[in-house]
């Protein structure tokens, strides 16, 4: 059981990066992006085959998945920089969607479905397993602490405003005088960053990844975790995502005792009893548990003060 609780916690800290890497793009900046399991799965791929087939460190390995991850989410934040809504949120999917049958298909990358296993982690061979996810539990926490400052930094820095005032509404954030174009490729960068560093971590974790991992759905847990913990706030992100996790790994232990209840049924009525509970909080937490506050600046006095007639 204690095994299994932090194979959990590990999971959610990973969530909680990818909910940190959203934050920036669709918390902030506005942008809707349901293709993040593709960026995701390219840090997973790029960390993994360079640790596994060229023997690289793994940190440099995952910084590069890290790097590749960015790089593609710039590449993508260029050719749909004038979309916006429901455009860039289909663009963004056929991204992942597109990107999860080539590597599906194209044997020679990374085995096609069959996956790629093997893929060494920090110390593996020289811990005992207990061991080795505790030490690998408490990296991925160092990873969220310092991951939370930083956009939390950045939430707070003018850039962070930029991106809110373009978020609200573009044009006046034009008329301003801002550069919308280079903050958008600017966020896309920063966040997908996010998203592969939680890719790399997941590879190195688990030793095995297969394209049918990579499926929207995880697209939507993060979805929820924004939704549930409160859009715009890094301290919602990573609430919302450590949630979304507990719910998905506790409703296991309910359903079995549940009797005449087949396989099927079990996991469908999972996710309706996960999609209840989301609701509830939604209804009662219309902005999330922990909604994003803005600091509006003191006004002088003498703006602040009537004009007496």
């Amino acid at each position: 059981m204690e095994h299994y609780a932090v194979a959990i916690a590990v999971t959610a800290g990973i969530y909680a990066l990818m909910a940190l890497g959203m934050n920036v793009i669709w918390g902030m900046a506005g942008l809707i992006n349901l293709g993040l399991v593709g960026f995701f799965a390219v840090g997973a791929y790029v960390s993994g085959l360079l640790a596994l087939r060229l023997g690289t460190p793994i940190p440099i390995a995952m910084a590069a998945g890290t790097a590749a991850a960015s790089a593609f989410g710039v590449a993508v934040a260029l050719i749909t920089v004038r979309l916006r809504g429901d455009y860039l949120a289909i663009v963004t999917l056929g991204f992942a969607e597109t990107l999860r049958i080539v590597m599906s298909n194209e044997l020679w990358i990374a085995n096609g479905t069959d996956g790629l296993s093997g893929i060494p982690g920090p110390f593996r061979g020289a811990l005992p397993p207990h061991l080795f996810n505790l030490f690998y539990l408490g990296l991925v926490v160092a990873a969220v602490i310092v991951l939370f400052f930083l956009v939390d930094r950045l939430a707070h820095a003018p850039f962070g405003r930029v991106l809110r005032a373009i978020r609200d509404d573009e044009q006046i954030a034009q008329v301003a005088g801002k550069n919308v174009v280079l903050f958008k490729v600017k966020a896309f960068g920063f966040g997908t960053a996010a998203l592969g560093l939680a890719g790399a971590f997941y590879g190195h974790f688990t030793s095995y990844i297969a394209p049918e991992l990579f499926a929207p759905l995880l697209t939507l847990y993060i979805k929820l975790s924004l939704l549930a913990g409160g859009l715009g706030n890094s301290m919602g992100a990573v609430l919302g995502a450590v949630l979304v996790v507990f719910f998905l790994e506790s409703t296991r232990f309910v359903v079995p005792l549940l009797p005449g209840i087949t396989a099927v049924q079990g996991a469908a009525l999972r996710e309706l009893m996960i999609s209840v509970v989301l609701l509830l909080i939604l209804r009662f937490y219309a902005k999330g548990l922990l909604p994003e506050r803005l600091s509006h600046p003191a006004l002088p006095d003498k703006m602040a003060a009537p004009v007496q007639a």
